[in-house]
C-alpha cells in the first residue's frame, strides 16, 4: 500500500504548521520548506481549512495556522480524509470485484486485518506525538530553506 502525494503533503503541511505554532505561515514557506509544489499545496490547504484543521487568514500579512491543538489532530482521521480509496486489492471493491477467488480467499481477510491494524496505529497517533522531537525536525526544514536561497 502506498499513500498518495496528496496525503504525504497533507501530513507534511500539518507538521510544518505544528512546528510554527505561534505564527502565521504562507503556503510558499511550506512549499519551499519541503521543496514541493505550491499549487498542489494550495488545494491541500484549502481542504484542511474546510475540514476545520487549520485557519486561513487573508490579506497582505495573512497566512495559515493550526486551528486545533496538535493533541486533538488524529493522524488516522487525516489519512482517511485525504485518501480516496483504501481498496488495496480488487476484492475490497464489491461493485467492481471480478476475482474468482473471492468466495474462498483467505488472503482477503488477512489484508483487511492488516489495513485495520494500519489504521489502529494511526488512530492512536496525534500530531503532537509526531512533533515530540520538534527540535530535531525544525532544523531539517530550515536547512532546506537555506539551500533554496
Amino acid at each position: 500500500m502506498k499513500l498518495t502525494d496528496y496525503t504525504d503533503y497533507t501530513l507534511r503541511a500539518l507538521i510544518y504548521l505544528g512546528l510554527h505554532r505561534d505564527e502565521l505561515v504562507t503556503i510558499q514557506q511550506i512549499a519551499e520548506g519541503y521543496g514541493i509544489s505550491k499549487n498542489h499545496l494550495m488545494k491541500i490547504i484549502n481542504r484542511l481549512s474546510q475540514d476545520g484543521l487549520i485557519e486561513a487568514v487573508r490579506g497582505r500579512s495573512g497566512g495559515v495556522r493550526l486551528r486545533m491543538r496538535p493533541e486533538k489532530i488524529r493522524i488516522g482521521a487525516v489519512v482517511r480524509a485525504s485518501e480516496q480509496d483504501f481498496a488495496i486489492v480488487e476484492c475490497f471493491d464489491k461493485a467492481n470485484n471480478r476475482c474468482v477467488l473471492s468466495p474462498a480467499c483467505r488472503l482477503q481477510r488477512a489484508l483487511r486485518e492488516a489495513l485495520e491494524a494500519f489504521f489502529k496505529v494511526l488512530d492512536e497517533l496525534t500530531l503532537a506525538d509526531i512533533l515530540h522531537n520538534a527540535d530535531q525536525v525544525r532544523p531539517l526544514v530550515r536547512l532546506h530553506l537555506q539551500q533554496v536561497e
